[in-house]
This record gives C-alpha cells, sequence and structure tokens, in this order.
C-alpha cells in the first residue's frame, strides 16, 4: 500500500480520537500507472455502527455512498481500516471472517495497544492472512 504521511496521520488521529471504541474508514486507491501500482488518494472516516472497542461495521448505505463518491473522483475502494484499541494490529478471527464479505481489499489496522500507535497492512483472502508492505511517502 502506498500512502502519504498525511493520509495515514488522518488515519491514526481518527483512531485516537475514537480511542473508546474501534474506529473505522474507507480508503480511496488511484492507479499511479506505474505497473498498475496503486496509492491511496482519498481517506473516508466512517461511522462504527456497533460503537464497540471489539467489532466495528459501517452501515451500507454509508459504504454505498462512499464508493460512489470515490468512482467520480476516478477511484475505487482499495482498504478499509479499524482500530484495535488494546491489542496489536493483527486481524482477528472477527476480522477474518468480515474480510469474507470483502475480497481483494486490503484491510489497515491501527494498534493503540502500546506507547506509540503501530499501523499494519493486510490482503486477507479464503481466512489466510498475508501483511502487505505500508509504504508511507
Amino acid at each position: 500500500m502506498n500512502i502519504s504521511h498525511a493520509l495515514l496521520e488522518d488515519v491514526i488521529a481518527h483512531a485516537r480520537e475514537e480511542y473508546d471504541e474501534e474506529c473505522c474508514g474507507m480508503i480511496a486507491y488511484a492507479s499511479t500507472g506505474a505497473d498498475d501500482e496503486s496509492r491511496a488518494m482519498k481517506v473516508h472516516r466512517a461511522t462504527n455502527i456497533h460503537a464497540s472497542r471489539k467489532r466495528f461495521e459501517i452501515d451500507g448505505k454509508e459504504v454505498l455512498r462512499t464508493i460512489d463518491e470515490f468512482e467520480d473522483e476516478d477511484a475505487e475502494l482499495g482498504a478499509i481500516y479499524h482500530s484495535h484499541t488494546h491489542t496489536a494490529p493483527y486481524p482477528s478471527q472477527t476480522d477474518i471472517n468480515f474480510a469474507g464479505n470483502w475480497p481483494g481489499l486490503e484491510w489497515v489496522i491501527v494498534g493503540l495497544a502500546g506507547e506509540e500507535p503501530e499501523v499494519r497492512c493486510y490482503l486477507i483472502e479464503d481466512g489466510a492472512v498475508r501483511e502487505v508492505e505500508l509504504r508511507v511517502r
């Protein structure tokens, strides 16, 4: 995943602001044209309809509206992000199960358990978790 420092800071700030529950949102990707590599171009902060420390979900209407907005800007939904307020930024079994509904998307997790936030990115396909390099530019 290629993301600017400013966009990544927005994701981290969202996680900190929503510390009492898992934050969540969506990241738009646009093709750079170079080797069909994508880059993050926009962050959409979403509302966690569960307002929970252990689970997140974005309302379906908000997802569809955001995907339409991304497409209007010649981008596509490339990643979903959320925070883990008290655990490491590694997909939980709940995350893995949920990702089954979203093949091909990357999953960005902000871990807030340590003194400093830790951000990691994954592809989750058919229940298998593979870390993806997070390149901050």
